[in-house]
């Protein structure tokens, strides 16, 4: 979603936003992601070609049943079929991509529309994983659209850049009336675990929220791997793994916004920084640490505060982060 306060951007260019309809439309296999700058992080070139894939889904309400209406796809990103977990109310994708992660020059276009009265939540099966540039960049862009009286939340498991990673991120969120929306990432920078630490390489990302055409946060920065950034109180603070959630359409209480910094605070048990700030109508929850599964914690805690005020649905942790 977004890099914490790194280089952010207020004035970031504003596009039309993107809409969707629930008309069935063919795959954009050229589409390509909006460039925030050219050129690589300078890896040599590689072999390897290219690989484009697309995703398209479109959610409905029927009665009281929300269901999977459209499913498109151009190379290997899937979702085999919605689940209901908790009732028809609320209908779960899990989005696969079968190559495990993505190499450089490759690029993830995925689109979801939820329709008005529908609502949505849309996980992965496992960490997304971004390989070394190999002298090219790889980008991903995310175009989500949500209905008037509909709900959509966007709670993928961790994203890991390998080091000499290049990377840009896209994502707009189009609100329509009163929609809801929760969205969440944890990304983590090296794979620390084996030792590597993400000392070369390149993330970059924009984040859009707009309702009605009109933004109600724009959020942009850019990260260089072994910079001074990296430690600085203004970047990671030293940190290598940052996790944000954004979440639109509540105002919480005074005794929310307690509860929850209280609660995730503990949680984090002093591993790591963790802040909570309501802006309006867009409310962030930022935490930065060194283990991804605190930081899994810490968003998960906030979001089982968080859902039920927005959404009036309790919340039950995914079984899909345990598998």
């Amino acid at each position: 979603m977004a890099l914490p306060n790194i280089h952010r951007d207020a004035a970031a260019r504003i596009e039309t936003p993107i809409t969707t309809t629930s008309t069935p439309t063919p795959a954009r296999p050229m589409a390509r992601a909006i460039p925030f700058e050219s050129g690589t992080a300078g890896a040599e070139p590689g072999a390897h070609a290219h690989l484009l894939a697309t995703l398209s889904l479109g959610f409905g309400r029927d009665a009281d049943t929300t269901r999977l209406l459209r499913r498109e796809h151009y190379g290997p990103l899937r979702v085999q079929k919605a689940l209901y977990p908790e009732g028809p109310a609320v209908a779960h994708a899990i989005v696969v991509h079968p190559p495990g992660g993505v190499v450089g020059g490759d690029e993830l276009r995925i689109d979801v529309a939820v329709q008005a009265g529908a609502a949505a939540v849309i996980s992965t099966p496992g960490a997304a994983k971004w390989y070394r540039a190999n002298g090219q960049v790889s980008r991903q862009q995310l175009s989500l659209s949500v209905a008037p009286d509909a709900a959509l939340e966007w709670l993928p498991q961790e994203t890991i850049f390998f080091n000499h990673a290049d990377v840009q991120l896209q994502t707009t969120v189009d609100l329509r009336g009163n929609a809801r929306f929760i969205g969440c990432d944890i990304l983590c920078f090296g794979r620390t675990a084996s030792g590597e630490r993400f000392a070369q390489g390149r993330v970059r990302q924009q984040l859009r929220v707009l309702r009605d055409g009109v933004p109600l946060w724009l959020e942009q920065g850019r990260l260089l791997g072994g910079s001074t950034l990296m430690q600085s109180p203004l970047g990671l603070s030293g940190y290598t793994v940052c996790a944000n959630m954004v979440v639109v359409g509540l105002t919480p209480s005074a005794a929310l916004m307690q509860t929850l910094r209280e609660h995730c605070t503990t949680i984090a048990d002093g591993q790591g920084r963790f802040g909570a700030t309501q802006m309006k109508s867009v409310l962030l929850v930022r935490y930065l640490g060194d283990a991804s599964e605190v930081a899994r914690q810490v968003m998960l805690a906030a979001w089982q505060r968080l859902r039920p005020a927005l959404l009036a649905r309790e919340a039950t942790e995914l079984r899909i982060w345990h598998t």
